[in-house]
């Protein structure tokens, strides 16, 4: 359970690092654009790069969160889709994995 302890708090550490960028990059959205058509143009692309980004973030936070859900019921570490053991190295790299390696796999080559 030790190990659980301390990933606990590695995905709290990572949550919390992405709800600063979430915060950040909508800090950054609600800016308001230059009168300039040209800049404006600018603007809008890199609202764009930054949407992707606050996308990327919300997601992230949703699998830290759903990893969360797990250590307390139990279920962390477990594959969601066979139920084996998640490898410690694979839950070191991706400590919200909710998948082994092998069920991981399987789903990119069904793709």
């Amino acid at each position: 359970m030790s190990d659980h302890r301390q990933q606990e708090r590695r995905l709290q550490e990572l949550r919390e690092e992405f709800a600063q960028r979430l915060e950040a990059v909508n800090r950054d959205l609600s800016q308001a654009h230059s009168n300039d058509s040209e800049e404006q143009a600018v603007e809008r692309e890199n609202d764009e790069t930054l949407a992707t980004l606050a996308n990327e973030a919300q997601s992230e936070i949703a699998q830290i969160d759903h990893a969360l859900n797990r250590i307390r019921s139990g279920h962390y570490g477990q594959c969601e889709t066979c139920g084996q053991s998640i490898d410690a190295a694979r839950l070191q790299a991706i400590p919200y994995a909710t998948q082994c390696i092998r069920c991981a796999e399987g789903q990119l080559h069904a793709h």
